[in-house]
């Protein structure tokens, strides 16, 4: 498996990655950007808001719960939306 992306980490065959955002109005702009996202790769990340926080995680239900290259993939690019924003 490729390495864990920047800013990610690996607990219980999972990747989680937390952010913080200044209103409950951007978190949810955050989450509706990944959600887009995650549908056109048809591979969706947990979500657990709460307020200005987001919890993402990842792992592949249909691989037996674990981190495969389509959950590496997916963190990859929700890290670049950092940098676009």
């Amino acid at each position: 498996m490729t390495e864990i992306p920047e800013l990610w980490r690996e607990e219980n065959n999972t990747l989680i990655r937390e952010y913080e955002f200044g209103d409950f109005l951007e978190a949810m702009e955050f989450v509706n950007k990944v959600g887009y996202y995650a549908e056109k790769m048809k591979h969706h990340p947990d979500f657990e808001i709460r307020y200005n926080k987001v919890k993402l995680i990842l792992q592949t239900h249909d691989k037996g719960n674990k981190i495969t290259e389509k959950d590496i993939e997916v963190a990859k690019k929700i890290n670049s939306f950092d940098e676009a924003d």
